[in-house]
């Protein structure tokens, strides 16, 4: 039987050592490959939310270009059309905290702003009545305005 000197156990450590170091490192090249691709995908959304601002905010400067993408409504006022332009904010916020992006203190402040316009201004008529939202809208941002805004009463 041979016997291993003290020099191999060294040996043996050192080869353990950079193993783990290499899984480490592994580890953590993962975890930040999939931070770079939310950050990548999240300025991605932000890009395509500015551009959406963009047509909505002429919209709101001149409701007749509504026909554009709907000729149903083509007399639309100016405060549907800013309505619009609100609800495709609120739906973009919406989707920021579905991908963990928002903190929980900033989504409480979000959704008690969403919550006071759904309570007091008239976005919550123009939403219900003035509106297709299955046209416009995703059906879980649907289902949050209806569960959460319209249906749950307010909390003072």
């Amino acid at each position: 039987m041979t016997e291993i000197g003290l020099a191999e156990y060294f040996g043996m450590g050192e080869a353990i050592g950079i193993i783990a170091t290499l899984f480490v490192i592994l580890y953590f090249s993962k975890r930040q490959m999939q931070t770079l691709s939310v950050d990548i995908e999240t300025k991605v959304l932000n890009d395509l939310a500015a551009r959406m601002a963009g047509i909505t905010e002429m919209g709101i400067k001149r409701p007749e270009l509504i026909k554009v993408v709907s000729n149903v409504e083509a007399h639309w006022s100016s405060e549907v059309a800013y309505a619009y332009h609100v609800l495709f904010m609120l739906a973009h916020v919406f989707h920021m905290r579905q991908r963990k992006i928002l903190n929980d203190n900033e989504w409480v402040g979000w959704l008690r702003w969403m919550k006071s316009a759904f309570e007091q201004g008239t976005i919550r008529e123009i939403w219900e009545n003035q509106i297709e939202m299955e046209k416009w809208f995703d059906p879980a941002f649907q289902g949050f305005i209806d569960k959460e805004l319209i249906r749950n009463p307010p909390n003072n």
